[in-house]
């Protein structure tokens, strides 16, 4: 079904790096979302009121505030296809992801509200009426939300939009809510006890956990993120796999919405290359990462030193010395004044994020000793600087 409304209401669907096709992904997501959501808040209402159960009725409502969240989707994808202007030279982009965290506000808002509702329904019950018909709509109604869900995160991971999938989120919520209502209704239809608030509060809770999740997850884009290492790993080797580039390294991404992002690299080059052959190839590497990636890439060129064994050989010494203190440790910016009594190794040292002030003094003086015991005429001027790829889902 996914691929055939696909087919039917987007042209040229494979090209998601279209600000046109984005929008169009975002148009149909809304519309269907703001159907079936209408659909069902109708049907869920009239249920509640015919047996009087305020699980039913907050599930309605709930179902509402997903229409409204995709309203809110449509108009966030719509602005964010805005080209850049004078004030914003970056585009529009980050409006997805600030009309996703608006969602998240209004499903944390429904849940909330049910909350006080299902404590005052605890506090003073009220009876309930048994029809099984309740209990078959509602059930349709969790096959539609199921159907909903996996729509929107196809769609939402097709295209990286944080709107979808934080959407995705909220209807798979609501399937897990709709079956607590269910359990609710069966509960009195079979025992006649009625547990319709206790289930409201539970269900309230879900809710709100939801909202919070996808908050969480929408502001992490705004505030900033560490780069994900597969995508510090692709746009790396990218960069080296140009002749004239023998490393890389101060890889940092900004996100300034789906799809459109800035990024600056170190790029080293040998030191005995003429400077506009290297440069020609920086900005063939540029307008290439345009090309293939849609990504502004601004690269600093480092000229280093290849073709001296001697420094080639102090070099290999350090790299063994990190590896045996930290596999994560890497180093870049080497450079050696070399004479006969001492020797100085001059480089900048890369440490994991959770490497605090203490730590990183200790781990500089372990360094230099381990580079000592080595070779005795060896001094270290070590520059200390946190790495912005993301360590924990590296190790994961």
């Amino acid at each position: 079904m996914t691929n055939l409304l696909v087919k039917r209401f987007i042209k040229n669907p494979e090209q998601v790096d279209s600000v046109q096709v984005r929008t169009a992904y975002g148009m149909l997501s809304s519309v269907v979302g703001i159907s079936c959501n209408v659909l069902l808040f109708a049907a869920k209402l009239a249920i509640g009121m015919f047996v009087n159960s305020i699980s039913v009725m907050a599930d309605a409502f709930n179902n509402l505030s997903d229409a409204a969240s995709s309203i809110i989707g449509f108009i966030g994808v719509k602005m964010a296809e805005k080209p850049a202007d004078d004030d914003h030279p970056f585009g529009h982009g980050r409006i997805e992801y600030i009309s996703a965290f608006i969602v998240a506000f209004i499903v944390i808002q429904v849940g909330f509200s049910l909350f006080k509702t299902s404590l005052g329904k605890i506090l003073h019950p009220e009876s309930m009426t048994f029809k099984w018909v309740s209990v078959l709509v509602l059930a349709l109604g969790i096959l539609v939300k199921l159907w909903l869900s996996m729509f929107n995160r196809k769609l939402g991971r097709r295209i990286n939009s944080k709107v979808m999938l934080a959407t995705a989120a909220d209807a798979m919520g609501d399937v897990v809510t709709t079956s607590a209502t269910i359990f609710s209704i069966a509960v009195f239809g079979v025992w006649g006890v009625n547990i319709d608030g206790i289930v409201g509060l539970a269900v309230s809770v879900v809710v709100m956990i939801a909202g919070v999740n996808i908050a969480k997850d929408t502001l992490a884009p705004l505030i900033g993120e560490a780069i994900d290492p597969e995508l510090y790993e692709q746009i790396s080797n990218f960069v080296e796999s140009f002749d004239g580039i023998v490393g890389t390294h101060d890889l940092i991404v900004h996100n300034y919405g789906p799809s459109k992002s800035m990024a600056s690299i170190h790029a080293e080059v040998p030191n005995d290359v003429n400077i506009e052959r290297s440069h020609e190839v920086i900005d063939q590497i540029e307008h290439e990462a345009a090309r293939r990636f849609g990504l502004l890439l601004v690269i600093h060129m480092d000229p280093v030193e290849t073709h001296d064994e001697r420094v080639n050989e102090f070099r290999d010494m350090l790299t063994g010395v990190l590896a045996e203190l930290d596999s994560r440790l890497s180093f870049h910016d080497f450079r050696m004044v070399d004479g006969e009594a001492h020797i100085n190794l001059i480089f900048d040292l890369v440490v994991p994020r959770e490497y605090k002030a203490a730590v990183q003094d200790n781990l500089k003086a372990r360094v230099s000793a381990a580079v000592r015991k080595r070779d005795p005429r060896c001094a270290c001027v070590i520059t200390v600087e946190n790495s912005y790829l993301a360590e924990a889902q590296k190790q994961s």
